[in-house]
């Protein structure tokens, strides 16, 4: 059984999803669905393989194009992590932090 989210399952065609990283500065990504919040130090995006927090110092948004899925940003990252159902405590916690 494979631990990676299965596009197929998706109504309609399967959007890809990448994560590009530029020297820690430059974060291009793919296959965004929505961008949930986002301040200089943490954005959360919806992508279509879960949630991804990107974690860092003076993020700003570079780019975005909501009818292809594509964001880029720029500042230092510190780290990237995908909330799903395998770490739903630590989810549980993040949210939580975010909606206080």
């Amino acid at each position: 059984m494979s631990q990676y989210h299965d596009m197929n399952t998706t109504k309609g065609p399967a959007k890809e999803h990448d994560v590009i990283m530029r020297g820690r500065k430059l974060v291009d990504i793919t296959g965004v669905k929505q961008v949930e919040s986002f301040d200089n130090e943490e954005f959360l995006l919806e992508t279509v393989m879960g949630f991804l927090a990107i974690r860092g110092q003076n993020l700003q948004m570079k780019n975005l194009d909501v009818d292809k899925g594509i964001v880029s940003l720029k500042g230092k990252v510190y780290d990237l992590v995908y909330l799903d159902e395998q770490h739903g405590e630590k989810a549980k916690g993040f949210f939580s932090k975010l909606f206080r």
